[in-house]
């Protein structure tokens, strides 16, 4: 648990300190509201990929059960 925790503190210390780097950093203010602002829309694009990425995994693990559904016993 321990060890959780302190993962946990430094990654929390290393999103802080990334933060404040980028609002002290030597720029106008509106470069760094379009630094973060880029920043942010690659994340949600990321996201968004990984999201659908999980969801295709999903229904092709699925797939084969729904033909087994949808298939017609032979006679």
């Amino acid at each position: 648990m321990k060890k959780r925790n302190v993962l946990i503190g430094a990654l929390a210390g290393l999103a802080v300190g990334a933060i404040l780097g980028v609002l002290f950093a030597p720029a106008k203010g509106s470069e760094t509201r379009r630094k973060i602002s880029d920043k942010g829309n690659e994340f949600a694009e990321s996201l968004k990929n990984r999201f659908d990425g999980f969801i295709d995994d999903i229904a092709n693990v699925n797939e084969p059960s729904n033909e087994n559904i949808n298939s017609k016993p032979s006679s």
